[in-house]
């Protein structure tokens, strides 16, 4: 037996007017639906949460097969957890981690999304990126959103090329310095600073996907008022995307390591779709799709019942 609740007959959702549906790589996001879910593969050797897939390795050639058969490996398990949207990086943003240039971080990605695009031909992939020539190359390569870090910055040869491709971009907030008089009405004031510069070179609007960059340019305390005062961002009426998944703020708050982060991250899923959240980017798929869809049965008003 299947039985599907009326969303007028359960709690009221997160105000959705205006988000609409976005399109990338061929696949409809009807925000407002229910929670979607990014899944993060860092093709690197320095990310903050120990997922890199370079490890100990160098970017050698001898490498390169191991590596992108491990990417797709992990990105075969986050499809058969049903993940939604695959986001592939190659350059670390954790605090003090060194710089890569655009050759070697192509070197990392675009074999990677190439083959991950041919191992699921359907699922949407992301790039991580703030550099417009990876991005340029990882579209030709299959990716169909690019996901700025930097989305708040004044330079704006990113939204050019999401224009100029017409492709959605996700525009994340960041501050060289995490210095506010007024943390987020600031932040807010930045992203619609950001989404007027990309609607100024032509990317549509339905196109733009917003960020408050969660643990980006904000300390321990401020990470947390951007969760508390999530819904403020409604005003901005763009698709939220949030991503806390095992950063250092959870790790602050309850003194843990990395590596057990994984309830703390579930928290902050529940806590941010009933904020508004409509994508989250996690890396322990399986666990924050099964939290979005209870929370989403809660705050959507909306969920199916399977008899065993």
């Amino acid at each position: 037996m299947t039985r599907s609740v009326d969303p007028a007959a359960g709690a009221a959702a997160p105000s959705v007017a205006g988000r609409g549906v976005t399109r990338i790589d061929g696949r409809e996001f009807a925000w407002g639906s229910r929670t979607f879910v990014m899944g993060i593969i860092n093709a690197t050797p320095d990310s903050f949460s120990g997922d890199g897939l370079l490890g100990g390795h160098r970017a050698h050639a001898a490498d390169a097969g191991a590596i992108v058969d491990a990417g797709v490996s992990l990105a075969l398990t986050m499809a058969a957890n049903d993940v939604d949207i695959i986001d592939i990086g190659g350059e670390s943003t954790r605090p003090g981690h060194a710089p890569v240039g655009a050759a070697d971080e192509a070197a990392r990605v675009i074999p990677l999304i190439r083959a991950v695009r041919g191992a699921l031909p359907v699922v949407p992939i992301s790039v991580d990126t703030t550099k417009p020539d990876v991005a340029a190359l990882a579209l030709d390569a299959g990716a169909g959103l690019i996901n700025d870090v930097w989305g708040v910055a004044d330079d704006d040869a990113m939204v050019r090329l999401a224009a100029a491709r017409g492709v959605p971009i996700v525009l994340m907030h960041n501050r060289a310095e995490a210095r506010y008089e007024n943390l987020i009405p600031e932040v807010i004031d930045d992203l619609r600073r950001a989404i007027d510069r990309a609607l100024r070179v032509g990317v549509a609007e339905h196109d733009i996907l917003i960020d408050p960059g969660f643990g980006f340019g904000k300390t321990p305390e401020h990470n947390l008022a951007i969760l508390r005062e999530l819904p403020e961002l409604g005003v901005l009426g763009r698709p939220i995307l949030l991503g806390t998944s095992r950063k250092s703020t959870l790790g602050r708050v309850l003194d843990l390591p990395v590596g057990e982060r994984l309830e703390a991250t579930l928290a902050t899923t529940a806590l941010g779709i009933a904020g508004g959240a409509d994508l989250i980017r996690v890396h322990d798929v399986r666990e924050n799709v099964r939290a979005a869809r209870m929370t989403d049965a809660v705050v959507r008003g909306t969920w199916t019942e399977t008899a065993p």
